[in-house]
């Protein structure tokens, strides 16, 4: 994993009133509310290693099922109760805590060193409140590099999606043309079409040819296919370990003046988003391995240029380490 990142982790609509457990990054973590935030610690109790997320909440504490002892959201043991509560607790009672912010529906959480965490948040910023959305959460048996480049590959359309979005067979991929707004924020246009012969052009001869359809990415795991200015498909690939992820898929409408209408016509593109990622997942899964780099035992070929691009500036970050 990327560390010194800001990663989504869950959806906001996860997590209510109660704490839940979830591993991400091949850690156990648990998480809960408080009253001026969110609160994420390591799910295991410095006292005899029971889960924390098998307790309960007490005056926004988190408290051990197995003796009771409380967590703040720094980690830190403030009670324990079989020492009385005016007794002080040694400093070695304590956890690892993680930062984490919640925007957009979604809860990001920063991996790695929280001195280095930056007040930004990877996300697309003109999403607001105007826009209705619905999402479907689905897993897959792979490592999240893998979830990213499949979205990246503009190559696999007219086979893996051969009667869904891929339909019409347009083999041939012209370009495609990458475009880098700064160092972690990606955009590229496709431009298939079907095969006459004619070699793909190469992207330095579709210089300046953009089109109101394009995908963009940005580190650590956000992606978007904006289709139009109203509607667009919004995806976060969620690290759970080394080979397994998480990926949310979200459809953001804006196509009427009503709210609740653009709220069921994203809900309605929920079932056909499954399918799409459904035939993906059937192949991604058979990949080996099931984690990428930038070298790898693989021939590619010009259309896998978005995936060349996103593998060189993973690489640089992993190196920055």
């Amino acid at each position: 994993m990327i560390k010194n990142q800001w990663y989504v982790v869950l959806s906001s609509k996860e997590l209510r009133d109660k704490p839940i457990g979830l591993t991400r990054f091949g850690e156990k973590l648990v998480m809960w509310r408080t009253k001026d935030g969110i609160a994420c610690i390591a799910d295991r109790c410095a006292h005899r290693g029971a889960s924390l997320s098998k307790g309960k909440i007490v005056d926004g504490h988190m408290q051990c099922p197995f003796h009771g002892f409380q967590y703040d959201k720094s980690g830190r043991v403030v009670l324990i109760p079989a020492n009385g509560r005016n007794a002080k607790v040694p400093e070695n009672f304590k956890v690892k805590s993680y930062k984490v912010k919640e925007k957009n529906g979604f809860i990001f959480l920063f991996y790695g060193d929280e001195s280095k965490a930056t007040d930004e948040i990877p996300f697309f910023d003109w999403i607001d409140d105007s826009f209705a959305y619905d999402e479907l959460i689905d897993p897959w048996k792979v490592h999240y590099s893998r979830c990213i480049e499949n979205q990246l590959d503009p190559i696999h359309l007219p086979f893996v999606h051969y009667n869904t979005i891929g339909a019409g067979g347009r083999t041939v991929a012209d370009g495609p043309v990458v475009e880098w707004f700064d160092s972690d924020k990606m955009r590229f246009y496709v431009f298939n079409r079907k095969d006459d012969g004619t070699p793909p052009k190469k992207p330095e001869e579709l210089k300046g040819q953009k089109s109101k359809v394009y995908l963009e990415f940005i580190f650590p795991n956000v992606w978007q296919n904006h289709i139009s200015d109203n509607f667009f498909i919004v995806a976060a690939f969620v690290p759970v370990d080394e080979e397994n992820s998480l990926v949310y898929v979200r459809s953001y409408v804006k196509v009427t003046k009503f709210k609740f209408i653009n709220k069921l016509i994203a809900k309605l593109s929920i079932p056909f988003n499954r399918i799409v990622l459904h035939q993906d997942r059937r192949v991604v899964e058979t990949q080996i391995p099931k984690k990428t780099m930038l070298k790898m035992d693989e021939n590619l070929v010009q259309g896998d240029l978005p995936i060349i691009e996103y593998r060189k500036r993973r690489e640089e970050l992993l190196k920055q380490e």
